[in-house]
């Protein structure tokens, strides 16, 4: 758990120093080469800095472990921490649109060329931290940092649309065509609808954990049959394996021989509990609820 929580930190971390030298780098040449397009991405950059330490937080909550008020532990701070990063992209995504837009009804001029390389070193660098972020996500089970990762995908995006924007406009000063100067603030609203489509994908997938999400039959299958496989167990009556956060909690029916003993069936719920613990690393707690078993029923309450 510590080693865990160790590497889903200095991933968080890698986002904050990382965000914080990119959003700068980007500021600044999109000031000096007046793109509205990178400035705009500047500040997308900028709100990933918030994000990563929503995660940090979150990553930092969900490892505590349960007390009287919490009983099933805080594995859900890290869908929180989820949601916060969502809503924070809403409000940047929002600001870049309205940005962009009052740019139209001002003069506007080609930006200098400086800002094309910032927006393609922008692109790789930030493709490097979503591969990064998103495989230690997937290896850790943890949303915040894949909702993190996706951030730095939108980032990817926004500064390709920058590109485009910054690359439109010089183009078209230099051929003479002055409404391809309006790439540049247009390339800016792209970016704004880009984030505010990514903010509401990571808020639904968010909410969706968060209301207790079981997963579904096939997905559960491995659990029920490491059940099976324990002596005295006759049939698994049912199996809900619960997501909170990075791990699970299941709750699961057994039936086992009516006319064993009590102590016989308590012992036959701890085998199950250990063996689920034992073979499932995102298997938190087990709670397990003994049936006497009844061949002419299929399932019992």
């Amino acid at each position: 758990m510590d080693d865990r929580l160790a590497k889903a930190q200095f991933g968080a971390w890698v986002g904050i120093v990382g965000n914080l030298a990119l959003a700068a780098v980007k500021l600044v040449i999109g000031l000096a080469a007046k793109s509205q397009a990178l400035i705009a991405d500047s500040v997308h950059s900028a709100s990933d800095v918030v994000g990563s330490v929503a995660v940090l937080i979150g990553l930092r909550a969900a490892e505590r472990p349960p007390d009287e008020d919490h009983p099933y532990g805080h594995g859900k701070a890290e869908s929180v921490s989820a949601i916060i990063v969502s809503v924070l992209l809403a409000i940047v995504g929002f600001e870049i649109g309205m940005s962009s837009i009052k740019s139209f009804f001002a003069q506007v001029e080609a930006p200098g060329f400086l800002a094309v390389w910032a927006a393609i070193g922008s692109m790789i660098v930030k493709e490097w931290m979503f591969r990064y972020k998103y495989n230690l996500g997937k290896k850790l089970n943890s949303q915040s940092l894949i909702a993190n990762a996706w951030e730095h995908r939108s980032d990817v995006y926004s500064s390709f649309a920058a590109l485009v924007g910054i690359g439109g406009a010089i183009l078209g000063d230099r051929a003479g065509v002055s409404w391809m100067l309006y790439l540049d603030p247009a390339a800016g609203i792209f970016v704004s609808a880009l984030v505010l489509k990514m903010s509401y994908n990571i808020l639904m997938e968010s909410i969706h954990s968060t209301l207790d999400h079981v997963l579904h039959e096939d997905d559960a299958l491995p659990f029920r049959e490491c059940i099976e496989g324990v002596k005295g167990v006759l049939r698994v009556d049912s199996l809900r394996a619960r997501e909170h956060g990075h791990y699970l909690i299941i709750d699961v029916k057994i039936g086992v021989d009516p006319h064993m003993t009590v102590e016989e069936g308590h012992r036959i719920g701890k085998q199950v509990k250990h063996a689920l613990l034992e073979k499932f690393s995102q298997v938190r707690d087990v709670f397990v609820h003994i049936n006497p078993f009844d061949a002419g029923s299929d399932r019992q309450t």
